[in-house]
């Protein structure tokens, strides 16, 4: 049976009567306490990842799916992998419920459809290769739960990431993963202690992958996408570290290549 921690009532009260140093101290005193929350369930978030990371060796993708908050941070995380990693922006996919322009807006009782979410997710021809990862602080976003009962039946890797013991869209996840972090500092405003666990776990899951697929070398982001004047200084100066050139040089080599690994594997070659 679920048990609706993320509604339960604050350890705090009268918040309008605190200071702003106190309101401060105590939700930093709160968010404290996610990292551990995190931290109890690596063994889950680590069996997903090793199931998930046999699909993507062999092409397969990794889908997020959620609804608001929950489905934003789905979208953040997946919109950062290609710069990051350099990976083709298909190869990780966050969709929320209302479509990108909830992003921004919410859309009423979008989150409320148990269709809408596979149908979303087959405009990308999700396929028996591919992973879904449903993204539910509550752990009963019908959105959320309809996608993954589907998927399952297709074939598709399905892993949760939620807050609430026994909630259903850990049930219908193949690999749950539940982070337990209590009330919220505002009583059921899952922002706060929940979406920081959510976000934590999400950077885990991606880096992870981009890190067994390939994507980093040694502690550097050598596929990064050269998209701005501090990433080409970071690149120029990684190479720099690499090959033993001057700035200049390495700046030169860096943009003749377009990435810090072709630059770096040209000039180790010959």
């Amino acid at each position: 049976m679920i048990d609706k921690q993320t509604e339960s009532s604050s350890n705090h009260n009268n918040l309008e009567k605190m200071s702003t140093d106190e309101l401060l101290t105590a939700i930093n005193s709160e968010d404290q306490t996610v990292a551990v929350a995190v931290e109890r369930i690596i063994p889950k978030i680590n069996a997903f990842i090793d199931k998930c990371f046999d699909r993507m060796k062999n092409g397969g993708r990794l889908f997020y799916i959620g609804a608001g908050t929950s489905g934003r941070l789905g979208i953040v995380d997946a919109s950062e992998c290609p710069p990051t990693f350099g990976v083709d922006h298909g190869v990780v996919v966050g969709l929320m419920a209302g479509g990108d322009s909830a992003m921004r807006n919410a859309v009423e009782f979008a989150e409320d459809d148990t269709e809408q979410g596979w149908k979303d997710l087959l405009e990308h021809k999700i396929n028996d290769n591919d992973s879904l990862i449903g993204i539910a602080a509550s752990g009963t976003t019908p959105y959320v739960i309809g996608a993954m009962e589907i998927a399952n039946e297709n074939g598709v890797l399905t892993g949760s990431i939620s807050c609430n013991p026994g909630s259903p869209v850990a049930a219908a996840a193949q690999f749950p993963m539940t982070a337990v972090v209590g009330p919220e500092f505002v009583t059921g405003s899952t922002r706060m202690k929940s979406g920081t666990a959510q976000k934590l776990i999400l950077n885990m899951i991606s880096t992870a992958l981009m890190i067994k697929l390939g994507h980093v070398k040694g502690n550097r982001m050598v596929d990064m996408q050269l998209s701005n004047n501090k990433l080409v200084d970071r690149g120029t100066k990684m190479i720099q570290e690499s090959t033993g050139l001057n700035y200049q040089e390495a700046l030169e080599l860096l943009q003749k290549y377009g990435s810090v690994r072709k630059a770096t594997d040209h000039y180790n070659n010959n």
